[in-house]
């Protein structure tokens, strides 16, 4: 399997601070080398470079900026917003970048929730995609190439131009930017029977740390899958996308019907849960859940949306609904036909618009607050309904007044793909996805923390009826309070993996898969390796780690800690460790002693694996020939003493230090009492 750690230096390029000067200084000295890097191009690559000296700087910033929260004077700005035109802009960007320490944060549909995507707390680079969105259809080979600027209406009109029976699985809503839907894995109203916007991706061109432009064949299966899901702008700048066109009938048909506490919402609620994930794959199935004044005593109440788009006529859903679902009392009436791009401008509440309305990408989202905090879950247990109540008096409360939650089924095909297929995690076994949004005013962004308290408070509430261990989380839908790189791009693997597995679960590290490949590696075995593995799970972990640690700096908390521990028997227990070390992308430390002074034998920066030989230490001495057979897991006081009781006027000329491991000692030529004599213990 593959894991998303195997990117280090990547991700420190495009996601951490690497900024080791002063901003004035990177900044003139990142304009010359833009202009200078291709002297040929230096006109040309002028024209798409802004400065807050640039009257249209503001203007470029602010136009893809989807959150308000994020549009303060106080909001950080970047030094230099690129937005090129050409593959070479890119890499020039990203090498001038690289050369003079300014972090790069690249925009296509500016929709991230938390403005990742032109916000940063280091100097910083913008490199603004919405010039590079070229989309290339291929109707006989129902495949198209489409650039990372592109939004998804774009796409989709431009697909629908030239045939009307295919699309492409991508999101809900239009103006989202292609590369960043993608780079989370990405669904929407398709993704119950065609999967992700990632799982329908052939091929990928990439702008690498290093600037050079990768496909899928030169980056690597590991690279290409990383870029599906495993978050925008973690791996490189993916330049445009080579994506599957999916079939779709002449005639969807949707419904979307109200709610309300009074007519019974909390007991329709409880049973779609359990219909919903379990409708065919042509039903996408959504509930918005908001407040409303009641109609019949004025009061604020609880309005619970029922929306469906189906893959077919309305003869076929109404059937299918009074079978499955009879309770929620659908009528023909309900039911309205459309195209299935009629249906996007639809559910993007754009009535009256005609195909041409999905090329706006500065179209205002009437579904979003001009600022706004969100946060997501998913659930794998259907809810009771007291937990249902128990929300509604959250959502009651006065402050909650543009309170949202936004719940997609899942199952369909995503219950068919394994977990490892992209990096998003989130397949079988889950139910729904929540979106929890409140939302306020832009000029209220001074007075924002009362409904940022508000939102966290309703995700603590829903902790007990989400899923766990982890509590999974969608990285399209980026959440800060669950975690975050430290700025100074000095952020452990540890401190990464609590936000790490939110995110992505089992595909953030290849630890339980490396446990896997132990067991299954040499089964007739597993038994017997078993025995030497150890996790932070085992009572004997921290002794074990503990035991050759000949240098405390290198025990306090914060030193990174191997994911296992192996103690090897037998050659075949080492041979396996190797193995499956390579297999799952996990380093090894080889301890023997563990007198490293740097703790280099017992410590990593990176995923890793201690391979500890202290129970491999055997020795034969052959006092005839003068020679033994010593492993590397003993100590140099026990080759002494072994010798010893064999015969009294021989001994090796090993290290002073009697706890100084073999396996050391000889690795680095090693000196002790006799080396003037019979010179290294490498030599003998």
């Amino acid at each position: 399997m593959k894991s998303l750690h195997h990117f280090p230096l990547l991700f420190l390029v495009f996601s951490l601070a690497l900024a080791t000067c002063s901003s004035a200084d990177s900044h003139e000295d990142f304009l010359d080398c833009l202009s200078s890097y291709h002297p040929e191009e230096s006109s040309s690559i002028s024209r798409v470079v802004y400065t807050e000296r640039n009257s249209s700087y503001s203007v470029i910033l602010e136009s893809s900026i989807q959150n308000q929260r994020f549009s303060m004077p106080s909001t950080p700005k970047p030094l230099v917003i690129v937005t090129p035109l050409n593959t070479s802009h890119v890499q020039t960007t990203v090498r001038c970048s690289k050369r003079h320490g300014l972090q790069i944060r690249t925009r296509s549909g500016g929709h991230d929730f938390e403005g990742l995507s032109y916000v940063s707390d280091v100097p910083f680079v913008v490199v603004d995609l919405f010039q590079i969105r070229s989309v290339d259809v291929d109707v006989e080979n129902r495949e198209a190439w489409v650039q990372s600027g592109a939004i998804t209406g774009e796409l989709y009109y431009r697909i629908n131009e030239r045939a009307t029976n295919l699309t492409f699985p991508g999101a809900v809503c239009h103006t989202v930017g292609i590369g960043g839907l993608i780079s989370g894995g990405g669904y929407g109203l398709l993704f119950r029977k065609y999967g992700l916007a990632g799982d329908n991706v052939i091929d990928a061109r990439l702008v690498d740390v290093n600037g050079r432009v990768l496909d899928r064949r030169s980056m690597g299966e590991d690279l290409f899958w990383a870029i599906r899901g495993g978050g925008g702008g973690s791996f490189g700048i993916v330049l445009s996308w080579k994506v599957k066109l999916v079939p779709i009938p002449s005639t969807v048909t949707v419904f979307t019907v109200g709610r309300t506490l009074e007519q019974n919402a909390t007991q329709l609620l409880h049973r779609w849960q359990y219909v919903a994930p379990n409708l065919p794959n042509d039903v996408y199935s959504l509930i918005s859940i908001s407040t409303t004044n009641s109609t019949e005593t004025g009061n604020r109440t609880v309005l619970v949306t029922f929306i469906s788009v189906f893959q077919g006529s309305a003869n076929e859903l109404m059937p299918l609904m009074q079978e499955r679902f009879p309770e929620l009392g659908l009528v023909r009436e309900n039911l309205i036909e459309m195209t299935w791009i009629e249906s996007i401008i639809f559910l993007n509440r754009l009535p009256n618009e005609t195909p041409e309305i999905l090329l706006n990408r500065t179209y205002r989202n009437t579904l979003l607050s001009p600022a706004f905090k969100a946060k997501s879950d998913y659930v794998r247990k259907p809810m009771p309904e007291i937990a249902l109540q128990g929300l509604w008096s959250q959502l009651l409360e006065d402050v909650a007044t543009t309170a949202t939650m936004n719940i997609v089924s899942f199952g369909g095909e995503m219950d068919e793909i394994p977990e490892s297929a992209l990096p998003f995690p989130h397949r079988k076994g889950t139910l729904y996805g929540i979106d929890y949004n409140i939302g306020w005013q832009e000029e209220e962004n001074n007075n924002s923390q009362r409904y940022i308290d508000w939102i966290r408070k309703v995700y603590r509430y829903m902790g007990a009826f989400v899923s766990k261990s982890p509590r999974e989380a969608y990285v399209n839908y980026r959440d800060l309070d669950i975690g975050r790189n430290n700025d100074d791009g000095k952020t452990s693997y540890t401190q990464a993996s609590v936000w790490g597995r939110k995110y992505f679960n089992k595909n953030f590290d290849s630890h339980e898969d490396f446990l896997d490949c132990l067991s299954s590696y040499h089964p007739e075995e597993s038994s017997s390796i078993s025995r030497v593995v150890y996790t932070e799970r085992n009572s004997s972990y921290s002794a074990i780690l503990e035991s050759s640690i000949q240098n405390r700096r290198f025990s306090t908390p914060s030193t990174l800690k191997p994911l296992v521990i192996v103690t090897p028997l037998n050659t075949s227990h080492v041979q396996t460790t190797v193995h499956c070390s390579k297999r799952h992308g996990l380093q090894i430390r080889t301890r023997s002693g563990g007198h490293d002074f740097e703790g280099l034998s017992y410590v990593s920066d990176v995923p890793f694996v201690v391979v500890d030989l202290s129970q491999f230490r055997s020795i034969d001495v052959d006092v005839e020939n003068r020679e033994a057979w010593v492993q590397s897991g003993a100590i140099t006081g026990e080759l002494y003493y072994i010798i010893n009781e064999r015969t009294t006027n021989l001994t090796f000329p090993g290290a002073l230090c009697h706890t100084m491991g073999f396996g050391g000692l000889i690795s680095g030529g090693g000196y002790g009492l006799l080396f003037r004599k019979y010179g290294l213990v490498g030599i003998m």
